[in-house]
C-alpha cells in the first residue's frame, strides 16, 4: 500500500514538473491553454484527495479484520494447549497401565510355566508329530482312498507353535485316530472306487484295489498316485507282463481268496524304475534306429550300434524265412517221395519219381551206363534239395560275428564318452556298455535258432538224398541181377 502511495505521489510531481516546464518554454501561449492546464491541476488534486479517502477506509477495514483474526488464533492456541495437556496426562496413564500389564503378564507366564510342567514337552512333540504326519499323509497311497486327511494338521502345528494356545483333547484324539488308521490301512487289501486321470486328460471312475500303502492296481495294471495333485494318474507304460498279469488276477479275486501278487516295498520307487527300464523290444527298436518309430526307412539310421543291429535283425529275418521255406518244401517233397516208394508208376512231381523215370528210360542199357545215368539224375536233384541251406548255415555263423562287431564299436563309442565326460557319472558308462552288449545278444538270438533250423532242414535234405541213393542202388542191383553182370 505504501508503494502505491509513493508511486501515485511521484506521478503527480512528475505531471506538475512537466506542466511547469511547458509553461516556461512557451510564455507566449494563448489564454485558453492556461485555462485548460489550470483545470487539469485541479482535477489531479481532487483525484489525490479521493484516493486518500478510499485508502484510509481500506486501512480501517483491514485493521479490524486483523484484530478479529488475532483473537481467533489466540482462542485456537488455548484449545491446542489444553488438548496437549490432556494427551500428556493420558500418555502418563497408559505408560503406567503398560508397566502394570507387563508385570501381570510376567507373573501369569511364570504361573503358566509352572502349571504346564512336562506338558510343554508334550505339546512340542505334538507339534512335530503333526508336521511330520501331514507330510506322510500327502505321500501315502492311503490318501487316494481317504483324501484331505492332513489339511487340519497344518493348523494344529501352527497352533502348537504359539505359546498362547493349547491343543484340545479332541484334536489329540483325532491325531491319534489318523495315525492308527494309517497303520491299520497299511496292512489291508481293499477295493474302492475313485477317479483316475487318463493320459489323454480324461477323468473316469474306476474300481481299484489298494494293497496296503504299497501299490494301487486296476484291471489294466498299476495306477500311479501323484502326491502333488493328490490324484490317481494312469501310467504312461506298464511294467512287464508278469506283473500286470498278477494285477489282473488280484482285481478279479474274490474276498478271502489267495492269489500271488508282487508289491513295491519302496512305495513307488521300484515301480518307477521298472516302468523306465527298457524292454528287449525297446532295445531292438533302438538298434533298428528309426524304423520302428517311422523316423527313417533305412536300416542304417544314425546312432550307437544301430547299423550293426539293423543288419543282424534283417539277416536273422532272412535266415528264419529261408529256413521255414526249406522246411516246408522238403517236408512236402519227403511226403511225395514216401508216396512214390509205394507206387510202381514213376511220377515226375518228386525227385524219386524222376529218378525212376530215368531208370525206365534206360532199362536196356548196360550196367555201367545205367549207373552213370542214375548218378547223373541224383546229382541233378541235389541242388534243388540243398537250395539256400548253405546260406542258412552262413547266417548262423555270421550273426554272432556281427554281434561282436557291434559290441566292439559300441565299446569304442563308450570310451570316447568317458574321455569327454569322465567317469563321474556311472550311467554314462553303464548305458553305453549295455547298449553295446545288445548287439551280442542279437547275434546270439539270431544264431541259435538259425543253427537249429539249419540242422533240421539239412537232415531232411540228407534223408531225401539217402532215399534217392538207396533206391538207385537197388535199381542197379536189380538190373545187374537180371543181366547177369557183376556189380563194379
Amino acid at each position: 500500500m505504501k508503494l502505491k502511495k509513493f508511486l501515485f505521489a511521484a506521478g503527480l510531481l512528475l505531471s506538475a514538473q512537466i506542466a511547469l516546464a511547458e509553461e516556461a518554454a512557451a510564455p507566449a501561449a494563448s489564454t485558453d491553454l492556461k485555462v485548460v492546464q489550470q483545470s487539469s491541476l485541479d482535477g489531479l488534486l481532487e483525484a489525490v484527495r479521493q484516493a486518500k479517502v478510499v485508502e484510509s477506509r481500506e486501512h480501517s477495514s483491514r485493521e479490524a479484520q486483523f484484530a478479529r483474526d488475532k483473537a481467533a488464533q489466540q482462542r485456537m492456541l488455548g484449545e491446542a494447549q489444553s488438548q496437549r495437556r490432556g494427551e500428556e496426562g493420558r500418555s502418563e496413564r497408559l505408560e503406567t497401565a503398560f508397566e502394570e500389564n507387563e508385570t501381570k503378564i510376567g507373573d501369569l507366564q511364570e504361573a503358566l510355566d509352572k502349571r504346564l510342567g512336562s506338558l510343554r514337552e508334550l505339546f512340542g512333540v505334538l507339534q512335530q508329530v503333526a508336521g511330520d504326519t501331514r507330510g506322510q499323509f500327502e505321500g501315502s497311497l492311503i490318501s487316494a482312498q481317504f483324501p484331505n486327511r492332513g489339511e487340519w494338521l497344518s493348523e494344529l502345528a501352527k497352533k502348537m507353535g504359539r505359546s498362547s494356545q493349547l491343543a484340545t483333547i479332541e484334536e489329540m484324539e483325532r491325531l491319534w485316530f489318523e495315525l492308527q488308521r494309517e497303520m491299520t490301512e497299511s496292512g489291508r487289501i481293499v477295493k474302492f472306487n475313485s477317479t483316475v486321470q487318463l493320459l489323454n486328460g480324461e477323468k473316469v471312475d474306476q474300481e481299484l484295489v489298494r494293497v496296503g500303502s504299497f501299490v494301487i492296481v486296476n484291471t489294466d495294471g498299476y495306477v500311479q498316485y501323484d502326491a502333488n495333485s493328490q490324484s490317481l494318474v494312469e501310467l504312461a507304460r506298464q511294467p512287464s507282463g508278469q506283473y500286470t498279469g498278477t494285477a489282473d488276477d488280484l482285481v478279479g479275486a474274490e474276498k478271502g481268496a489267495i492269489t500271488e501278487f508282487g508289491i513295491d516295498p519302496t512305495r513307488g520307487s521300484l515301480l518307477a524304475l521298472m516302468v523306465d527300464r527298457d524292454t528287449w523290444a525297446d532295445r531292438m527298436g533302438s538298434m533298428m534306429g528309426g524304423i520302428q518309430k517311422g523316423e527313417c526307412w533305412l536300416p542304417w539310421c544314425d546312432g550307437q550300434g544301430e547299423e550293426v543291429g539293423s543288419v543282424i535283425i534283417i539277416v536273422g529275418i532272412i535266415g528264419i524265412l529261408l529256413s521255414f521255406e526249406r522246411w516246408i518244401t522238403l517236408t512236402l517233397i519227403g511226403n511225395k517221395v514216401n508216396v512214390q516208394k509205394k507206387s510202381s508208376t514213376p511220377n515226375a512231381d518228386n525227385p524219386l519219381g524222376r529218378v525212376l523215370k530215368v531208370y525206365e528210360e534206360n532199362k536196356d542199357v548196360d550196367l555201367e551206363t545205367l549207373e552213370l545215368k542214375l548218378g547223373e539224375a541224383i546229382l541233378g536233384e541235389g541242388p534243388k534239395l540243398n537250395k539256400n541251406i548253405n546260406l542258412i548255415q552262413v547266417i548262423s555263423v555270421v550273426a554272432p560275428l556281427l554281434g561282436l562287431l557291434g559290441t566292439v564299436t559300441g565299446m569304442i563309442l563308450t570310451f570316447q564318452q568317458i574321455t569327454l565326460f569322465g567317469t563321474g557319472d556311472p550311467k554314462v558308462m553303464a548305458g553305453g556298455i549295455s547298449q553295446a552288449l545288445v548287439t551280442t545278444v542279437q547275434g546270439l538270438v539270431v544264431a541259435i535258432p538259425t543253427t537249429l533250423l539249419y540242422a533240421v532242414v539239412a537232415a531232411k535234405s540228407r534223408n531225401i538224398m539217402h532215399v534217392l541213393e538207396e533206391q538207385s542202388a537197388g535199381l542197379i542191383a536189380e538190373h545187374a541181377e537180371r543181366s547177369g553182370q557183376p556189380l563194379g
